[in-house]
């Protein structure tokens, strides 16, 4: 009996075996059949209604890039410095502007955004609103009375400019300018070029610390330009001539001027 036991149970082992695979694949070919039917009905309900699937796709598309836009102010135009984020004065952001005019003060610029089609209406704060300028101001830079002569003579009313912005000081924004078709790596800035010329002396970065990276790159730049200028003897570092020296040295003297009197009286 127990013999036959023993015999008899390795042939149910493979008996139970074989019917759990029969079970298992009858259940994975049921399912790839329900999947495969899924599929069909989703491909043939998009296929049916396939206009209303690219319209929602647009407009998702849409809404996004607005949302997207809106966030990273990309089409918003600012008519006051106290409108631009702080995070593109910290990152150095460069914003595109047109030349109003050039006071004693600084330049007035009209903000320019990027501008997408539709969109930059949608975006728009300002409809209906005059377009007021910003005031830029040459960061690290202290003109002279010739440097704004010079700054009226070269910035045309409606002249694009890139402001790179540096700080911010009340309402007044301290940029490195640089105009549109000059704007190339090697190409210089306002704030360079003025002081290669000597129009202008190498003044403190207003806004960035004395001790961070930034302040100490700006300052290298302006003052290679400010040493050209020294060196060629241009604007304020153009030296007299000889002769010159001596007649402000006899205009100096006291005896000279004792003599001038005396023969002005005779």
């Amino acid at each position: 009996m127990l013999t036959q036991n023993v015999n008899n149970m390795p042939g149910s082992s493979s008996e139970t075996e074989t019917e759990n695979d029969h079970r298992r694949r009858r259940l994975e070919a049921e399912g790839d059949k329900a999947c495969r039917n899924a599929v069909s009905v989703l491909s043939k309900l998009a296929d049916d209604n396939l206009t209303l699937v690219r319209n929602i796709s647009t407009c998702l598309a849409i809404a996004g890039v607005v949302v997207i836009a809106r966030s990273i102010r990309l089409v918003s135009k600012f008519q006051t410095a106290s409108e631009i984020p702080p995070r593109f004065i910290e990152k150095n952001v460069s914003l595109r502007g047109k030349v109003s005019s050039v006071t004693e003060k600084g330049i007035q610029v009209e903000h320019v955004p990027i501008h997408v089609p539709i969109l930059s209406s949608l975006l728009s704060k300002h409809k209906g609103v005059s377009p007021s300028q910003l005031l830029v101001s040459l960061a690290g830079v202290e003109l002279t009375p010739e440097g704004s002569l010079w700054l009226q003579k070269n910035l045309e009313p409606a002249q694009i400019v890139w402001l790179k912005l540096i700080s911010r000081q009340g309402e007044t924004i301290h940029c490195f300018v640089t105009p549109s078709k000059q704007r190339s790596v090697w190409a210089l800035s306002l704030n360079e070029e003025v002081l290669k010329l000597g129009l202008a002396r190498t003044a403190p970065v207003h806004g960035v610390p004395p001790e961070s990276r930034l302040y100490w790159r700006l300052h290298k730049r302006l003052h290679r330009a400010e040493v050209k200028a020294e060196k060629k003897g241009r604007g304020l570092w153009k030296e007299d001539s000889r002769w010159e020296r001596v007649s402000k040295a006899l205009r100096d003297n006291v005896l000279f001027r004792l003599m001038r009197r005396l023969f002005k009286r005779t």
